[in-house]
């Protein structure tokens, strides 16, 4: 179905089962590139009225991309063209009502999102402990839905933490608060002990060949060179998730909770394979997930490495062809010489 919208972009909207599920705009339209909207602002890829917690969090999988016109200088060739970018949106996330934390995000598995940022905080262990997960109206004058807001509501008798900013800050890198009060904080929440998951020995080899196979699932970054990934991968090299975030603590946010979701916590035969760095706050994310193996093709920090070393975490950073480095928890590493 066409219909003109006034402006010139002429957007298609293909209808499935009387909803739309597409809304698109001629590429080569000078005024949107491609986007259902005046300027090219926003492209939509699904529109949704309704959502309910049984879509578990792929209810809003809209905004993940957006363009822009560009200025391309190559060998001094001076061109104009649109540009397709990742999109960056805030999401609020509330607990019984009550702001919690905001995050920036690509928009999509909002829901996953907001359920694995609580298993992080240790507020959620299983999914008989999550009672729904809704949009609320966001932050605009009208009160209109942003799709910028969600709310969590625990199942009756799970007791509701008491949402404070000592409790809630120390997650982030850039909190201030000492490296020993954030290993206490995760040592006392964490429910599932790594040394009580069942063995896991990973060959080296195999180690090696998770960054191509992530880099070859990647969908958005194909179209934008701009997010980060997150992938779970069992001990024999089976891919079994991947999300992706302009952020790599929501992609692993994002995997958790779709695994809690799915009431698949503990992923205690899992690794976790992340683009970047490790930062702690990716260390304790597997650690609050029970995740034995965190790898990085990039470098972990101190407090990471502390935070493996004492939770029983293996943690291998500069994860790049045929080499790389463990930090922690060699036990599981399949060494074939001396070290």
């Amino acid at each position: 179905m066409r219909r003109p919208s006034g402006i010139g972009c002429n957007p298609s909207l293909p209808v499935q089962d009387n909803e739309i599920v597409k809304v698109t705009a001629p590429h080569d339209n000078p005024v949107t590139y491609g986007n259902p909207c005046d300027k090219g602002r926003f492209g939509f890829q699904r529109v949704r009225t309704e959502t309910d917690q049984s879509d578990r969090g792929t209810e809003h999988m809209g905004r993940v991309t957006e363009r822009r016109r560009v200025i391309r200088i190559r060998d001094g060739a001076v061109s104009t063209r649109p540009d397709t970018l990742v999109a960056e949106e805030p999401l609020e996330i509330r607990l019984g009502g009550k702001p919690l934390a905001i995050t920036m995000r690509t928009p999509g598995d909002d829901f996953a999102l907001a359920a694995g940022f609580l298993v992080s905080e240790g507020v959620l262990g299983s999914a008989a402990e999550l009672q729904s997960i809704v949009y609320c109206a966001g932050a605009t004058a009208d009160g209109s839905n942003t799709y910028n807001v969600v709310d969590v509501k625990l199942a009756p008798g799970v007791a509701l933490p008491d949402i404070t900013l000592e409790r809630n800050v120390y997650t982030t890198s850039s909190c201030g608060l000492c490296g020993k009060a954030s290993l206490d904080a995760v040592r006392t929440q964490a429910r599932f002990p790594i040394a009580d998951t069942p063995p896991v020995l990973v060959e080296p080899e195999l180690l090696a060949s998770l960054p191509d196979r992530l880099r070859a699932a990647q969908r958005v970054f194909d179209r934008t060179g701009g997010l980060h990934a997150a992938a779970l991968f069992s001990p024999e090299g089976e891919l079994l998730d991947i999300r992706e975030d302009v952020g790599r603590h929501n992609a692993v946010d994002k995997l958790v909770g779709r695994a809690l979701q799915d009431d698949r916590l503990p992923l205690s035969r899992c690794i976790l394979l992340v683009s970047g760095r490790a930062s702690f706050e990716l260390a304790q994310k597997a650690v609050m997930a029970g995740i034995p193996v965190l790898a990085a093709v990039s470098a972990p920090s101190s407090l990471a490495v502390d935070l493996a070393v004492e939770s029983g975490l293996t943690l291998v950073g500069f994860l790049r062809g045929s080499s790389m480095n463990v930090y922690a928890g060699d036990e599981r590493i399949a060494l074939r010489s001396g070290v």
